[in-house]
């Protein structure tokens, strides 16, 4: 029986639909906004579900604009932060991210043509996790509400992301939304009374339990038995708290300098040495005294020239301070640039000063002590638009004849670690804490604890600086790494290997942490294997998207027979 298409919906079943949109993106923007509500998002498309289901039986036409206005209105609640940064920059991914969930969502009721019972929505998991998992890697790259994410403030709920990573939360949240779904329309259409025999009912409702409780209860017993070996590193966090709208602009470098250096001297005067340190080799160093990492914020100083270190009059200072304290070494971050002399440009991302002179920039992280020894790392997963042109080959012509407006930054190839006192640890670069895989690699490496520096005050005193922080919870459990978090303005913090807060900062307020931070050696099996989730369903994806074109095909070929014997 064909659905009949209706010219206008009644105004009671717009009110309904429309009442099961905002419910929807509600429920799904709760957990990113209010700590401790993780489980809001394992229900949260439900009622999408159910606006798509009402719908598509009272035959109302353009549904495309109800499920993506639940997009939006979930996108704007929980991000709508970013436009403090860049108004343009926050319609954008609010925008373009919530059209992107439509088209997954449309291409579930394109489907619903084809498949038949529960197929569809299946259909609908495996393709919203592989759209996930494909968006840590493009280059135009907003993963912020990847739906594991929700569960970053409910840690005792996903100590088990240490085996799947955040997509198997990903994947938890629709395993529940469909079943509790499904066993609601069971009741609704009256087939749980009559289709369904005893066992099929026990299976149903027994699969609706075990799919929400057995991850809480085995994430209970992780959460409980879970215990860090002790391995202490000393770090000091310092966070300077220079409003970075005004930080080149209404406080020269030295003066911001002199400031982090002012703290630091305050914070750790059993470090400093009696007497002449000049001629202490490293090797003494190392010898006589325990390693202590201090931490200073992403783009602390813009005057590093990766050439020649030495030419940067912020690099000297903090070398020469740290000539009296052996032992310290100096984590800080800088808008660093890359000289070249050559007649053509040495890639697409460079910009031209003169002829024969190039320059490319970089969003760094350098380590320093005061033997001048020093190691840099450029932040690889950057800021589209801000910080980094998006497929430059193309983009930086474009930005050329703009005028130049986009960022530049130029990453590594692959990660590298850093070094104190001889012991590896992995540096992630503000957005780069929000890339589970990615942040593996330092572990893979040999990175025995974990820092991530960075500059959250672009957003103001919004849910943006909060969500930040919370994923560095996520890294801490995939990987089991102690995470050492400075932000320039807050919150920075000490997080432990069950992704535990146990010190942090207040916001907007100069503010120093002196604790420790333990190392571990141990691989998870997410860190060694990778994300097995993902990677699952993106093939499942594939073979369904495969039987869906051979079913059209062969729908079509039908149809086109039996045209023919009717002529």
């Amino acid at each position: 029986m064909k659905k009949i298409r209706k010219s206008s919906v009644p105004a009671g079943t717009a009110f309904l639909l429309w009442g099961l949109v905002f419910l929807s993106a509600v429920m799904m923007s709760v957990p990113w906004l209010v700590p401790h509500c993780g489980f809001m998002a394992l229900f949260g498309f439900i009622p999408l579900l159910c606006m798509e289901r009402i719908a598509s039986m009272s035959g109302v036409r353009r549904v495309w604009v109800y499920h993506f206005s639940a997009f939006v209105l979930w996108n704007a609640f929980t991000t709508f932060w970013v436009s403090n940064a860049t108004v343009g920059g926050g319609l954008f991914a609010i925008i373009a991210n919530s059209f992107q969930m439509s088209v997954i969502f449309g291409l579930f009721r394109f489907s619903k043509r084809y498949f038949r019972g529960a197929l569809p929505y299946i259909f609908l998991a495996v393709m919203w996790i592989a759209w996930e998992r494909i968006y840590f890697d493009v280059d135009i790259s907003w993963p912020w509400l990847v739906l594991g994410n929700a569960f970053a403030r409910s840690l005792q709920s996903i100590q088990w992301y240490e085996f799947t990573g955040t997509l198997g939360g990903s994947l938890w949240v629709w395993t529940v939304n469909l079943l509790v779904f499904a066993l609601m329309v069971s009741l609704s259409d009256g087939s749980w009374a009559f289709r369904y025999n005893i066992k099929a009912k026990a299976a149903l409702v027994s699969a609706c339990i075990v799919a929400i409780s057995a991850p809480f209860i085995l994430s209970k017993y992780m959460f409980d038995s879970y215990e860090e070996k002790s391995d202490p590193v000393e770090v000091l966090v310092v966070q300077p708290n220079i409003d970075p709208y005004q930080k080149f602009e209404a406080m020269p470098q030295s003066q911001q300098t002199a400031i982090l250096l002012d703290r630091i001297e305050h914070s750790i005067p059993d470090r400093k040495a009696s007497g002449d340190t000049s001629s202490v080799s490293e090797g003494s160093r190392k010898e006589n005294f325990s390693p202590l990492l201090v931490l200073a914020p992403e783009t602390f100083t813009n005057d590093v020239i990766t050439n020649d270190l030495s030419l940067g009059r912020t690099y000297r200072r903090l070398v020469a301070f740290l000539k009296d304290y052996p032992g310290v070494d100096l984590l800080f971050g800088a808008s660093s640039y890359t000289y070249y002399d050559q007649e053509s440009a040495p890639s697409y991302t460079a910009r031209k000063i003169r002829d024969g002179r190039w320059i490319e920039s970089h969003n760094s992280a350098l380590v320093v002590d005061g033997t001048g020894r020093s190691e840099i790392f450029h932040k690889s997963k950057l800021v589209v638009g801000v910080e980094m042109t998006p497929y430059p080959a193309f983009f930086c012509k474009v930005d050329d004849m703009l005028g130049g407006v986009m960022g530049r930054c130029v990453g590594q190839d692959s990660i590298s670690l850093l070094h104190c006192g001889g012991i590896p640890f992995g540096c992630a670069v503000c957005y780069e804490s929000v890339y589970g895989e990615y942040f593996t690699g330092y572990v893979k490496e040999g990175a025995r604890f974990m820092t991530v520096i960075t500059n959250d005050a672009w957003w103001g005193n919004t849910p943006g600086y909060r969500q930040h922080l919370s994923y560095s919870s996520l890294r801490a459990i995939e990987t089991r790494r102690s995470i050492a978090r400075c932000a320039n303005t807050g919150i920075s913090a000490i997080i432990d290997q069950r992704g535990i807060i146990r010190e942090q900062t207040p916001w907007w307020e100069p503010a120093v942490i002196r604790s420790h931070v333990n190392m571990n050696d141990k691989v998870t099996f997410f860190v060694k294997y990778g994300d097995i989730t993902g990677r699952s369903c993106t093939f499942i994806f594939c073979l369904l998207l495969l039987a869906l074109m051979v079913r059209m095909v062969l729908q079509r070929t039908a149809g086109q027979d039996h045209s023919a014997r009717l002529r």
